[in-house]
């Protein structure tokens, strides 16, 4: 396994802050009368099928295949297989939510919304990880938090004014965030590889979001023709390589440096859904997103003073 580099893993992240900037507005773009989960599906799907040449390849070309080469017990199998369905399902409600998010609160809040990651990753490697917050961190942390809190009452920060559809886009950060710092340690500690743990991770939730069309019983031919709507294929391509760039990038930096290098990106969808969706950004979203990625930049460099930290 390659040595971490810094340098390659910033790259990567400005990669993926271009296409995070471009996903809400291509899910918005379609026909909205396409059902949510109907069109995560879909669109999911496709991220199989764009996984599929990498996966293939590098197990067919490759001197060391990653998982497949591995020499586990059965104890660690089966631990490996629960992690891999259980964010495998992460993922696969992260999708649904995010379509829903973006058709319901809008692709500017829901990408807003969004920046909540660093506050669950960083959440989850304190209580995980062991790795303890300073005095300042825990005070730009509050700051973030309360600016989330005023995003979602429509810049009211009265309780009347909380929109529940910016709790359904909070959900996303959420399930990544908790499904990312599993991965990241399976990533470091185990001979997976990015494309492996990309197309489980694709595949698994497509099977996912099959079975909950099936339990609601809305599995049917519309399902299918749903498949070829072009947004779907976009947005599926587009998803998928965010993906394996950010598996890649998170190979080299942390999580939390990762998500804090892409905070800029709803600045690029705020710019597209106006041009594209002619969606309107209300003053309160342009103050919101300031603050936030102001906080998540304190974090950044807060946490580059105080040095790496061992887990306790």
């Amino acid at each position: 396994m390659r040595r971490p580099d810094t340098k390659t893993g910033i790259l990567l992240a400005l990669v993926c802050l271009a296409l995070l900037g471009v996903m809400p507005v291509l899910s918005n773009a379609r026909d909205l009368r396409l059902d949510a989960l109907v069109f995560a599906f879909a669109l999911s799907a496709w991220q199989v099928v764009f996984a599929v040449p990498l996966f293939a390849g590098e197990m067919v070309g490759a001197r060391r295949k990653g998982v497949f080469a591995a020499t586990w017990g059965p104890g660690r199998k089966r631990r490996a297989l629960v992690i891999a369905l259980a964010t495998g399902a992460m993922f696969g409600l992260s999708t649904y939510l995010y379509v829903l998010g973006a058709e319901k609160a809008g692709s500017v809040n829901l990408a807003i919304a969004i920046q909540a990651y660093p506050l669950f990753a960083i959440a989850w490697e304190t209580i995980f990880l062991g790795r303890r917050k300073t005095p300042l961190e825990l005070l730009i942390t509050a700051v973030l938090l309360a600016t989330l809190v005023f995003l979602a009452t429509g810049g009211t920060l009265r309780p009347s004014g909380l929109s529940l559809w910016f709790l359904v886009a909070l959900g996303v950060p959420f399930l990544w965030s908790v499904a990312h710092v599993i991965i990241r340690e399976e990533l470091m500690h185990t001979p997976v590889t990015p494309a492996q743990v990309t197309f489980f991770r694709v595949a698994i939730s497509t099977v996912f979001l099959g079975l909950m069309l099936v339990a609601g019983g809305a599995f049917d031919a519309g399902v299918i023709r749903a498949i070829f709507v072009p947004h779907a294929i976009a947005l599926g391509l587009v998803y998928y390589l965010e993906l394996i760039v950010w598996f890649h990038a998170v190979r080299h930096i942390d999580v939390s440096l990762a998500s804090s290098i892409t905070a800029p990106w709803p600045a690029l969808t705020m710019v597209l859904a106006a041009v594209v969706l002619g969606e309107a950004v209300a003053p309160y979203q342009i103050v919101s997103f300031a603050i936030i990625v102001a906080c998540i930049y304190g974090l950044t460099l807060a946490s580059l003073r105080r040095g790496p930290q061992s887990a306790a």
